[in-house]
């Protein structure tokens, strides 16, 4: 969905790595359906007695119980369409009740400001809750020419990930047509817990 000017590749702390790649599991698996290959990849998760686990547990079983044909009606019935969808995953809606607000408007200055841009081939805001989990990866990878420093990182999820990404995560929990992605909505409003609480200890 947005797309950094420039990259690279370093090499990160065993927790810097597990967040990234959160991340990106949490960006990929929202910005459209899981092709059969990563649903066979997701079937291989266990989990633990941790709220986490338990979570990534339930994406195994899950995962391993369904078709990339069912998950993709799924998909297309909980967000496909701008105000068509069960679930409308933009911060300008969540923070504002309206698509193409002050949140999207703030999140391009920020944008430009980190050296990025939306997608040339994509249409959707950038607002979308998948592009926001690619910045947050790219800023932790180092895929912006190196990796930003905890206070950047957190200032980034403050503004555009912490005040809303919750109630979305909450939301897609007990949405109607959720089953291969209640488990992502418990695994998203989890790890944005955890987040909170790391970012909270930054000085």
């Amino acid at each position: 969905m947005t797309q950094p000017l420039g990259g690279g590749e370093h090499n990160l702390h065993e927790e810097d790595l597990l967040r990234a790649r959160f991340y990106g599991l949490l960006a990929n698996l929202l910005s459209g359906p899981p092709r059969a290959e990563i649903l066979a990849g997701l079937e291989r998760l266990e989990g633990d007695d941790t709220d986490m686990g338990r979570a990534l547990g339930d994406l195994g079983k899950v995962a391993a119980a369904t078709t990339a044909e069912d998950v993709e009606q799924e998909f297309n019935e909980l967000f496909v369409g701008l105000s068509e969808g069960q679930l409308t995953p933009y911060a300008s809606y969540y923070l504002t009740g309206f698509l193409y607000e002050k949140p999207l408007a703030d999140l391009r200055a920020d944008m430009e400001t980190l050296g990025l841009r939306g997608a040339e081939d994509v249409s959707e805001p950038e607002d979308h809750i998948a592009s926001l989990f690619e910045i947050m990866h790219w800023l932790i990878t180092g895929s912006l020419d190196s990796p930003a420093d905890l206070k950047t990182q957190q200032v980034f999820f403050d503004r555009h990930i912490g005040s809303w990404a919750t109630r979305f995560f909450e939301d897609l929990e007990t949405a109607d047509q959720a089953v291969f992605y209640r488990p992502i909505g418990s695994i998203g409003r989890t790890f944005i817990a955890i987040e909170r609480e790391a970012f909270g200890m930054v000085e």
